[in-house]
């Protein structure tokens, strides 16, 4: 189980973040900012509480911010202010020591490119994580072998990445988040490369997964169909800034903007296609 807090986090891409910080602090936007300083606004003032043990969906479409506002997490990304607490405890406080020990122990991704070792068999890469915390091949096989069976990949624990198609090392990538049996799991835009029915396969596997585990996945990605789909609450960022924060059915009839209800509108003309 783990609570995340965001509480008021900037971060400035660029030398002059100074400034840019306190543009950004008095509202200025993030083209302003642009020109004036020459610093990229990746992140301007986000706060969101993300409860344990469900699905937490962050959509935007690209330049939103979402992917790097996950990398914060997990401290892949350090903020330029702010702070991050995953069950209370501030992230950005660890040292390098506890650090690695969060994210071999409380933290793991599975990322769009999938991020396989090539060189390591499909279990050997499941089991990674466990295998960096020490335990022996012999323990961590029979782990490996559970959760490659669980994503539908029994039978394939011996082959090399290079053997696989791209919805199986996506597979793959959950099962070594899975293995690692972490209380966060990060998912950026984790099944967008996929072709829609193994991504739909996906996503069944995914909530099937939340409801039996009951981990804290915090899952990123474009599509609100998606978002929908597998989100028990769902945050929506543009350039940067936090635009609505709401379950599927707050987003769906009362968005908070223009923005939002262009998405949403998109999917309802999308939909009426589909039946017409």
């Amino acid at each position: 189980m783990a609570e995340i807090e965001i509480r008021n986090v900037y971060k400035i891409f660029g030398r002059n973040s100074t400034e840019a910080m306190a543009m950004a602090r008095n509202g200025a936007d993030k083209a302003a900012i642009l020109e004036r300083t020459g610093c990229s606004v990746g992140l301007n003032d986000i706060s969101l509480k993300i409860g344990a043990s469900r699905i937490f969906v962050i959509m935007g479409l690209s330049g939103s911010g979402k992917s790097t506002l996950v990398r914060h997490i997990n401290r892949l990304i350090e903020p330029t202010s702010g702070q991050i607490l995953v069950d209370g405890r501030n992230v950005l406080d660890l040292n390098a020591r506890d650090l690695r020990e969060f994210r071999t122990r409380r933290v793991s991704m599975v990322f769009q490119s999938f991020g396989l070792m090539p060189h390591r068999t499909v279990l050997q890469n499941v089991v990674y994580g466990q295998r960096v915390r020490g335990l022996s091949k012999a323990d961590a096989k029979p782990i490996g072998m559970r959760w490659i069976e669980t994503v539908g990949l029994l039978g394939y624990e011996n082959k090399f990445p290079h053997q696989l198609s791209g919805g199986m090392k996506q597979r793959v990538g959950l099962a070594r988040a899975l293995a690692a049996d972490t209380d966060v799991i990060l998912m950026d835009e984790a099944f967008s490369a996929l072709d829609p029915l193994i991504r739909n396969d996906m996503q069944d596997q995914l909530l099937q997964l939340e409801k039996n585990l009951s981990k804290t996945i915090v899952f990123i990605t474009h599509d609100l169909d998606e978002a929908l789909r597998i989100g028990a609450e769902i945050a929506i960022l543009k350039d940067g800034k936090l635009v609505q924060v709401g379950t599927p059915s707050q987003i769906l009839n009362t968005p908070a903007d223009d923005y939002v209800a262009r998405f949403v509108q998109r999917r309802a003309g999308a939909e009426a296609g589909h039946h017409g």
